[in-house]
C-alpha cells in the first residue's frame, strides 16, 4: 500500500502524437511514493510509449511530467539525464545486460558512471543480487544464468543508484509463466523493501492484481480498473 501522500510521478494533461496518429490523449494520473501501479493493455496500446513519457525518454506532444513536483518539459537535455540517472530505475522485456561483464559488474556499472567509489559500488550490487537469490551467482556472466536470473540481474542493475522511481516494461513477457512468477515476486518483494513508487507496464492480468492499482488503456485514455478479490 501507499506509505506516505507525497507524489513521486505526476502525468498532467499528457498526449503523444505522430502527425495525425494519436498514441495516447488527456493521460493524468499520480504515482505517489511507495505505491506500486500496473499499466495493462494489449500490444500497440501505448504502455511502451507511455513509459517513455514518464522516464523523460521521450518529450509528449503536450501536457507535462512531473519528478518528486519538479516539472521538466522545459530542462535542459543534461537536467533530464540527470533526473534519469539518480531518480528513475528502468526495467525492459529484454535483459540487455553486457555479455562480457559478470552479474555482479553490471550491476556495478550504473553507480560507478554515476561516480561512485568502487568499494560501495560492489557492496549495493551483492546486496541487491543476493536480496534477489543471486549471492551464489555474483561472478557468473550472463551467459551462465537462466533467463529468470539474467531478468533479475537487470532488476538489480535498475536499482543500483537507488532510485526513487522504478519504470518497467513487460518485465517478464519474455519468462515461461513460472520464471515469470519468480522475477515478478523478486521485483515487487524488493520495490516495497526499498519503498520505491513502481509503474510497471504488462499484459498480464494476474501479476498486475498483486499491485496496488491497475490502469488500462482504452482508446488512447486511462482508465482505473476496479480490482476484484
Amino acid at each position: 500500500m501507499t506509505q506516505n501522500n507525497s507524489t513521486a510521478l505526476h502525468l498532467n494533461n499528457v498526449a503523444r502524437r505522430y502527425g495525425d496518429l494519436v498514441i495516447v490523449e488527456n493521460i493524468n494520473f499520480k504515482l505517489a511514493r511507495g505505491e506500486t501501479i500496473a499499466l495493462l493493455g494489449p500490444s500497440g496500446s501505448g504502455k511502451s510509449s507511455l513509459l517513455h513519457i514518464a522516464g523523460l525518454l521521450e518529450q509528449p506532444s503536450e501536457g507535462e511530467v512531473h519528478i518528486a513536483g519538479l516539472a521538466t518539459s522545459q530542462l535542459s537535455d543534461a537536467e533530464r539525464t540527470r533526473i534519469r540517472r539518480d531518480t528513475l530505475g528502468f526495467v525492459y522485456q529484454f535483459h540487455h545486460l553486457l555479455p562480457e561483464f559478470s552479474a555482479i559488474g553490471n550491476v556495478m556499472l550504473p553507480p560507478l558512471i554515476a561516480g561512485v567509489k568502487k568499494k560501495k559500488a560492489e557492496e549495493e550490487a551483492a546486496r541487491l543480487l543476493t536480496t534477489l537469490g543471486l549471492g551464489e551467482r555474483l561472478t557468473h556472466q550472463p551467459g551462465q544464468l537462466s533467463g529468470g536470473e539474467q531478468q533479475r540481474t537487470a532488476i538489480a542493475r535498475a536499482l543500483a543508484n537507488s532510485p526513487d522511481i522504478l519504470l518497467a516494461d513487460e518485465p517478464t513477457g519474455n519468462l515461461d509463466p513460472k520464471t515469470s512468477d519468480v522475477v515478478f515476486d523478486a521485483l515487487l518483494k524488493l520495490v516495497r523493501e526499498e519503498g520505491l513508487a513502481a509503474l510497471v507496464a504488462t499484459h498480464d492480468h494476474r501479476l498486475a492484481k498483486r499491485m496496488d492499482r491497475v490502469l488500462t488503456i482504452r482508446d488512447q485514455r486511462l482508465v482505473e480498473v476496479k480490482q476484484t478479490a
